[in-house]
């Protein structure tokens, strides 16, 4: 699914100024890079307040 902000990041930013659709680039690939090992860590952080809260 496409948001109209991804659309406009992806699509229309370029034909405006494509010096800042190029950084934008660069921050989207990076942040989806990241994403795996941010869900990762919110896992973890989720599990070791359940094992905690048995703990007590």
């Amino acid at each position: 699914m496409v948001t109209a902000v991804h659309k406009d990041v992806t699509e229309r930013l370029p034909l405006i100024n494509e010096m800042i659709a190029a950084r934008v680039r660069d921050i989207l690939e990076n942040n989806k890079a990241e994403r795996h090992l941010r869900g990762g860590e919110a896992t973890r952080k989720k599990y070791r307040a359940k094992r905690e809260s048995l703990r007590r």
